[in-house]
């Protein structure tokens, strides 16, 4: 394929030292150089994927960088999130991540947006650069990279991670397959469990986070032969790659517009009764009864990290397999009567969202079943992990 950016400049003197065994490179040389120096590259997320991939393409010289995140760094980020340290803990990852990048080149140009990529900016955002990195964890944010661009012929380079396994491609419009060609509608935002909940290898997303930054600068400097077509799955345990052929939908209608609300579209079907922290911690300290119990449906390790005082604990394996039958036993006073009210919780609110619509189509009549908003991180003076 042809180089998708024209050479820049003529390189400086320091330039041609720093990045001197580039031009060394048989078939990238010094016009490989000056096309990246004059690139354009967004990255979107500044976390696991984002990490190696920022590090790499600052290193490598690419030009101009941007790099849109709303997230901010957190304890459990630096297993894995190598660009940030524990002074940046709290900060938000995009200023972070720039910071990382002065530290690697002092001369680095890297744009942080402290925002989440959404409907309103993706097309402006995915017109102004050359080529996107993708490295978001969420199924709303990466079909929104796909539709934008799909719409501006933007090529884009998406990467995915789980537990020990990570999938790479590049998708660029009009040389072949998008995302959609291959699953053509979002799944529902629970139908696989983030890293929070399935957890993921560090040092994977180094491995996929390099390989997507070994296919920007293909697709940037025409080199090789990037991964159009072509989806490379690999299995840290076993060691081993695979590579899928992919192909376009003949009947697929193209995206020609992006949808409203893109999070809406991975929005769980069934919504759920929320109470916050403050109304729970009011409930079960007021003098209005029953109060409600609580239940805490995540794994056995993260107890040893922040709980509710008083709670129980059925963790969602056994809700999932047993339903109410699971937690009955637990919740039932000494007289073995169900409770009037329960009130579930995990880290964050989307496992117990779910264990709550699992146990509500078997709870006996007259139990409530509620869902604590934003999990146990919203309780005052939690632990974020």
């Amino acid at each position: 394929m042809n180089p998708l950016v024209n050479p820049g400049p003529a390189l400086s003197g320091a330039e041609a030292v720093r990045y001197s065994r580039h031009l060394s490179l048989p078939g990238f040389g010094d016009d490989g150089q000056r096309r990246l120096r004059a690139a354009r590259v967004l990255v979107v997320g500044a976390g696991g994927l984002g990490a190696p991939v920022l590090q790499y393409l600052v290193a490598a010289g690419v030009g101009r960088i941007t790099v849109i995140d709303d997230d901010v760094v957190e304890a459990s980020n630096l297993q894995r999130q190598v660009l940030h340290r524990e002074a940046d803990l709290g900060r938000p990852k995009a200023e972070s991540a720039c910071d990382a990048a002065l530290r690697l080149d002092s001369a680095s140009r890297v744009t942080a947006i402290v925002g989440r990529l959404d409907a309103d900016n993706a097309l402006d955002l995915f017109a102004s650069h050359d080529l996107v990195v993708d490295g978001s964890d969420n199924f709303a944010t990466r079909y929104l990279s796909n539709d934008a661009a799909e719409i501006t012929g933007t090529p884009l380079v998406w990467g995915t991670i789980f537990r020990f396994e990570g999938q790479v491609s590049v998708f660029w419009p009009g040389q072949g397959p998008m995302l959609r060609d291959l699953f053509p509608d979002i799944p529902d935002a629970d139908s696989v469990p983030n890293c929070a909940e399935g957890g993921v290898l560090g040092v994977l997303c180094g491995t996929i986070g390099s390989a997507m930054a070994t296919e920007a600068v293909k697709v940037l400097c025409g080199i090789g032969e990037p991964m159009v077509g072509r989806l490379m799955i690999y299995d840290a345990l076993a060691a081993g790659y695979t590579f899928l052929t992919l192909a376009e939908d003949p009947d697929r209608e193209k995206v020609t517009a992006l949808a409203s609300d893109y999070a809406f579209s991975c929005a769980v079907e069934t919504p759920v009764t929320e109470v916050s922290a403050e109304e729970l911690a009011a409930e079960r300290t007021g003098s209005q009864r029953p109060a409600p119990l609580v239940l805490d449906v995540r794994e056995d390790w993260e107890r040893g990290i922040v709980s509710i005082p008083d709670d129980h604990w059925v963790p969602l394996g056994r809700i999932r397999q047993d339903g109410w039958d699971a937690v009955a036993g637990v919740l039932a006073d000494s007289s073995g009567n169900p409770p009037a009210e329960v009130v579930v919780y995990c880290k964050a609110g989307v496992r117990s969202a779910e264990a709550v619509r699992l146990l509500t189509a078997g709870a006996p009549a007259g139990t409530r079943l509620r869902s604590l908003a934003g999990g146990v991180l919203a309780v005052p003076g939690a632990p974020r992990y």
